[in-house]
């Protein structure tokens, strides 16, 4: 049963069940101009499998959706209620993913990271047994405020083109960062250690990605960042979102690493910032005791506002 009142779940529920043997679905746009893309129903249903196989759901369980069906993550958990029968309450999105309502219990609720603080900041009565991240990577603040709040939850690996994650990390304190396999996925890297998913589920067989991976076995990794971000600076390569990880808990605001031209080096770090400018020598300061010579930014950029993808995710310039 799937309750909702959004003309997005209304019109993703009749293109469902039409003869088409697709549902046309955009790519984020976070790397590059969003583009449309057909995705097979046997392949939303296939990777909506895998997920209920995972988290046991079955027409006993409820699902809550604060997510719109406008996007993957949203039309995937609609394909996720219809194939394990699971309740599946579809609420409008918003910084705060739950209203004032008694679901009883909720097995399996997705957000995005702009969701984390209305969620963790209204107590529920019920239990809310699983929650899944995606959209944008965690801040390790995020996380650990999430395993403290006693949720248990996941990071989600996976994209557009997968039909939804096909790994998930376990948010913990002592979760080494590594993604796990879900049923009927195995991985592999290719020489520039990029991850390739395999799949025995899906029409696609083997996906090649240019998320530079440490490949622990082939039903583990550890995601280091994207291929297209990678710095090199003095010869030494620096994964921009490992040192967004490494910082986060010195920088209040928004913010993100790029790179710029160097004439000695190759490339330098730039440090994007959301928000009023202000003094930087306190943060430098700071950022000399956490980082290596070679990771420090030589330029720290101030933005007003950053470009977001319409999903919430910040483009890189």
């Amino acid at each position: 049963m799937i309750i909702y009142d959004d003309s997005a779940t209304g019109n993703f529920l009749e293109r469902w069940n039409d003869r088409k043997q697709y549902i046309e679905a955009h790519t984020s746009g976070s790397t590059g101009k969003p583009k449309t893309i057909r995705l097979l129903k046997s392949d939303m249903i296939a990777s909506a499998e895998s997920t209920c196989r995972f988290f046991g759901l079955n027409s006993g369980s409820t699902l809550v959706c604060p997510l719109s069906a406008d996007y993957i993550a949203g039309k995937m958990m609609i394909v996720r209620a219809l194939v394990s029968g699971s309740t599946l309450y579809m609420e409008h999105p918003s910084s705060r993913p739950l209203p004032d309502k008694d679901y009883g219990h909720i097995d399996l609720l997705p957000v995005v990271p702009a969701q984390l603080d209305g969620l963790l900041a209204v107590e529920h009565d019920y239990e809310i047994r699983n929650v899944i991240i995606g959209g944008a990577p965690l801040s390790h603040e995020a996380e650990l405020r999430l395993y403290e709040a006693g949720f248990k939850s996941y990071s989600t690996y996976g994209m557009t083109e997968t039909c939804s994650h096909v790994a998930l990390r376990h948010i913990s304190t002592d979760s080494d960062n590594e993604y796990i396999a879900l049923p009927g996925y195995r991985f592999s890297a290719d020489d520039r250690s990029c991850l390739i998913i395999h799949s025995s589920l899906q029409s696609f067989t083997e996906l090649r990605t240019n998320d530079v991976v440490e490949l622990i076995d082939e039903k583990r990794f550890r995601w280091l960042g994207r291929h297209d971000n990678v710095i090199i600076t003095g010869g030494l390569k620096v994964h921009p979102e490992i040192l967004e990880r490494k910082i986060s808990s010195l920088i209040g605001q928004v913010f993100y690493i790029s790179s710029g031209p160097d004439e000695k080096w190759g490339q330098h770090i730039i440090l994007h910032i959301e928000g009023d400018a202000c003094d930087t020598e306190d943060l430098m300061s700071l950022l000399r005791k956490k980082l290596k010579s070679h990771e420090l930014p030589r330029e720290i950029i101030f933005s007003k506002k950053f470009d977001r993808t319409s999903s919430g995710k910040i483009i890189r310039q």
